[in-house]
């Protein structure tokens, strides 16, 4: 896998490279596994403005989303299918048969994340896979311990989790909901390529700990490099805690080049 430090805005880097990827794409629908978060809210508002200007058809780009917080309905200014809609499926007019999002209403847990497997499945597999990277490292909701054969599924959210999506609650980690729905570390893992995102001085244990190259299910960050064609794009902060070798060699190019991406395969 490779760790991409840049000195650029995470989000417009990765918008660019949807489209990149998009128009190179060698047949057509082309399917995008979609995060939330401040973090990508840029590379929302990017495509946004890239469809207006009908510089991307959107017409041909099916989605899957992540995530979303059981207990929550799709109205809720909270959930992450009122996310989707207010940055990116609304402004774009998207086709609601293009869009697919788990049902944080759902009666049957069981049958609701099977479907949504069978959705990807159906689909041809998931093409690009965006995301974030927890504190923990976890990726969407997978937590620590979560093994790199999960599937769609409801899991516990950890206190850790928790607190640190207060914000979005008043500051209140207990109006947080305790449960979502994730897709499975399996499930990321099956998609034909992963860009994933983490920005800030408080994702740079886990960037550090996926630095050290091994694989284990209490940082499900580390899962990252079980995959053929799997990216992670990181800013400064996030680059704070790697080891001193790789922060000697990054120092080196941006003397040489600093506005420049730093390429390290891992």
């Amino acid at each position: 896998m490779k760790l991409i430090i840049t000195p650029h805005n995470l989000g417009l880097w990765a918008a660019s490279y949807i489209v990149k990827k998009f128009l190179a794409a060698p047949a057509y629908p082309f399917t995008l596994g979609l995060p939330t978060g401040s973090t990508v809210e840029e590379m929302y508002a990017a495509l946004c403005s890239l469809a207006q200007h009908k510089k991307i058809n959107f017409e041909q780009i099916h989605t899957f989303n992540m995530d979303e917080y059981v207990g929550l309905s799709a109205k809720h200014p909270q959930s992450y299918a009122y996310y989707m809609h207010q940055h990116l499926f609304d402004p774009i007019d998207m086709s609601q048969e293009n869009i697919h999002l788990l049902d944080g209403l759902t009666t049957d847990v069981q049958k609701t994340c099977q479907q949504y497997e069978e959705a990807i499945t159906q689909q041809g597999g998931i093409d690009l896979f965006l995301g974030g990277v927890g504190r923990n490292g976890h990726l969407a909701f997978n937590e620590p311990g979560s093994t790199l054969d999960s599937r769609t599924r409801m899991i516990s959210l950890t206190d850790s989790t928790r607190q640190a999506n207060a914000r979005f609650f008043n500051h209140d980690p207990a109006q947080v909901p305790s449960h979502a729905l994730t897709v499975g570390i399996g499930t990321i893992l099956e998609a034909k390529e992963l860009l994933f995102l983490a920005s800030g001085p408080a994702k740079a244990s886990a960037v550090a700990r996926l630095a050290q190259g091994d694989i284990t299910a209490q940082w499900p960050i580390t899962a990252l490099h079980a995959h053929h064609h799997a990216m992670l794009l990181i800013d400064s902060p996030a680059a704070a805690e790697l080891p001193q070798a790789l922060q000697a060699d990054w120092q080196r190019h941006n003397r040489r080049q600093p506005d420049q991406d730093f390429y390290i395969d891992l």
